[in-house]
């Protein structure tokens, strides 16, 4: 079966929150990445302060590609700072793998 890597990029304040709704939908293999970065934003102004670049989390996971619907789905309800979402929720990319290697066997994995 075909394998996808899903990125997400969100808030730091939701990332715990998408980490459990992926380990209880199945999913509990997830790499964590704290990284910083701007949208089309363009960062933030507060008063006569601009910050060009914000503190986001990547959450990066490898899946089935046949559970993407349900993978994102969970991502995007768990991430989300409102009903309807605002600037800065974050995005997610979606990747096709085409090989992975488990690093201690040296084994390809099928």
């Amino acid at each position: 079966m075909a394998k996808i890597l899903v990125r997400a990029i969100v808030r730091p304040e939701k990332a715990d929150g998408v980490l459990k709704a992926l380990f209880e939908a199945g999913y509990p293999a997830v790499t964590r990445v704290s990284v910083c970065g701007r949208g089309k934003q363009r960062g933030l102004k507060v008063g006569e302060v601009t910050y060009d670049e914000l503190p986001k989390e990547l959450l990066m996971t490898v899946i089935p590609e046949g559970d993407k619907k349900f993978v994102i789905d969970s991502i995007l309800k768990s991430a989300r700072t409102s009903e309807a979402g605002n600037f800065g929720d974050g995005k997610i990319f979606v990747s096709p793998v085409d090989e992975v290697y488990t690093v201690s066997s040296g084994l390809k994995d099928e």
